[in-house]
């Protein structure tokens, strides 16, 4: 297999791996996943707002998850972790669908969108971006932007310190789909900067001598001057 095949085939695993782990891991909080191969096989790392229904009973679900991700999908003796999100307000993909959930329950789309930024932003987010997309009121799809504070859309820092998360709300009209793109505290953003004071006592000023300017230079000066103006007068004359 060619290396950009091989490519295209991991990323289609990992796109088909997380569509499943959303859909089995709906009830848990699912927060995202992440996948690294290790000498040993394939180490499979699980966030979750809920780890106890990830594990199951005696370990029941995630033998299960283990058996589908070896046999369904073709990863590697698959190993996996599973990890509790420490606050599930800066998880995007938990806020989410949390959103598409109201959205099924029959919450108004704006009270929807307006609270999930609010309670983001409350715990100390940097910035939150709310994008619905569907029928929202009528016959016509539309799509509705909720933003505050301070987001990236283009650049390294989309990737690197960006957390995006997407889900689906079926309702009668149609389908309407959910992005939320959050920044975290803790991010470091690339136009930010400190003044960092030196550390000791500061260093003396160092001593300057000035010296006038020579007399000579004076002189020469005042006869250029007073033999431009001789001339000035000659022609004018």
């Amino acid at each position: 297999m060619a290396v950009e095949r091989k490519f295209v085939a991991e990323g289609a695993r990992r796109a088909r791996v997380e569509k499943h782990l959303v859909k089995e891991l709906k009830r848990a909080g699912y927060g995202g996943m992440d996948l690294q191969r290790t000498p040993l096989g394939t180490q499979v790392t699980i966030y979750a707002e809920k780890p106890g229904i990830v594990i199951g009973k005696g370990g029941k679900v995630v033998r299960q998850l283990t058996q589908d991700l070896a046999t369904d999908f073709g990863v590697e003796s698959p190993q996996i972790e599973v990890q509790q999100v420490a606050n599930p307000s800066f998880n995007a993909q938990i806020m989410a669908e949390r959103l598409a959930n109201a959205l099924e329950r029959g919450w108004y789309f704006r009270k929807a969108g307006s609270s999930i930024i609010r309670r983001v932003m409350e715990s100390g987010a940097l910035g939150c971006e709310v994008v619905i997309a569907g029928k929202l009121t009528g016959s016509r799809a539309r799509v509705q932007k909720f933003t505050q504070g301070y987001i990236k859309h283009s650049g390294e820092p989309v990737n690197t310190i960006v957390e995006k998360g997407y889900a689906v709300a079926v309702k009668k009209l149609g389908v309407i789909g959910v992005q939320v793109r959050i920044i975290p505290p803790d991010a470091k953003l690339p136009d930010h900067f400190e003044m960092i004071k030196p550390k000791g006592k500061p260093l003396p000023a160092p001593d300057i001598e000035v010296t006038d300017v020579g007399e000579d230079i004076v002189d020469d000066l005042e006869e250029i001057i007073e033999e431009f103006a001789e001339e000035t007068i000659v022609e004018e004359r």
